[in-house]
């Protein structure tokens, strides 16, 4: 048979068309991407992580840690022990001598010193446990200088009780304690347990008694709930619970209008000051009794026996 030649020319099958979807993997990479989370995790976390590695390899070792620690304790000493931050001198204001040298020798170090080795919160809450100071003001001052002023309470009576004798100020709080009476006679005294939490109400009292306040020698607490005047003489005002103050003025409005206080009277009772009493003395009572013809009284009271009034004849 005769040989076919196809003369066509000759054609390449068509290409095939890529899709150009994306894979799978690649599509779910591409969405995690798109998270503000992912891409701080890929930016910011990774880098951290290899630099906390890497570090946590370096300072495994004892020796590399051990450097590294001193090399920072010397560069803060050097900073610390510069001469802008030296404190070489204490400054107190408004301290007694007493006061000043116990807030010198509170200080944790010796001066000249760095200003960070004195914890000023610290210290001053170590000044407040001094009951003598009511407020103290601390401060570093440029010029190396520790400031300290100082606001001390003001003495204004004196407690009497079963452990000894304190001084109060006017809020009733401790300021010292003192051996006798005579170490501050210009300051009142008042006596009795509960006493110190009554200190204004004893202070007003006082301010009320002021006709008679050079024979006033204190005021006694009873029962922690009110207060006995004690004057010269063995003289007392007893006074109420309540309204006590109001009742010393009546007391000495009644003082200056019949004078007394100058007479034979032991006890003024003003615990109901609706109805007054008085406790007249034993010449007194013996004077009304003698008058009635009654048997006199002794010196504790009781009544005289016919010998002792004829030894007291």
């Amino acid at each position: 048979m005769p040989e076919v030649i196809d003369h066509r020319p000759n054609r390449q099958p068509p290409p095939v068309k890529r899709d150009p979807a994306p894979s799978r993997l690649q599509y779910r990479l591409e969405r995690m991407w798109l998270r503000p989370i992912w891409r701080r995790a890929v930016r910011i976390g990774v880098p951290a992580f290899l630099i906390a590695m890497t570090a946590g390899l370096w300072l495994a070792d004892e020796d590399r840690r051990a450097v590294l620690t001193d090399g920072v304790h010397q560069v803060v000493r050097k900073v610390q022990s510069r001469e802008e931050f030296q404190v070489t001198t204490m400054v107190v204001e408004g301290a007694s001598p007493v006061v000043d040298k116990a807030l010198r020798a509170m200080l944790p170090v010796d001066l000249p010193a760095s200003s960070f080795d004195i914890d000023l919160t610290a210290l001053r809450l170590q000044v407040m446990q001094l009951d003598v100071i009511e407020s103290i003001d601390l401060r570093i001052k440029p010029g190396g200088i520790l400031s300290a002023v100082v606001k001390e309470r003001e003495p204004a009576i004196l407690w009497r009780h079963a452990r000894g004798i304190e001084i109060l100020d006017r809020n009733g709080h401790r300021v010292a304690s003192v051996t006798a009476r005579d170490v501050r006679p210009d300051l009142p005294l008042i006596a009795g347990e509960g006493a110190d939490l009554a200190v204004p109400e004893a202070l007003a009292l006082m301010d009320a008694a002021g006709p008679i306040l050079p024979r006033v020698r204190g005021l006694v607490r009873r029962g922690e709930r009110r207060w006995d005047l004690m004057l010269d003489h063995g003289q007392r005002i007893m006074l109420p619970a309540t309204g006590a103050v109001i009742a010393m003025e009546a007391a000495m409005a009644l003082d200056r209008a019949q004078d007394m206080l100058g007479r034979d009277i032991t006890a003024v009772d003003l615990r109901n000051p609706s109805r007054p009493v008085l406790r007249l003395g034993i010449d007194a009572r013996n004077t009304i009794r003698e008058a009635r013809g009654e048997p006199l009284l002794g010196p504790d009271g009781k009544v005289l026996q016919e010998e002792e009034k004829k030894k007291g004849g």
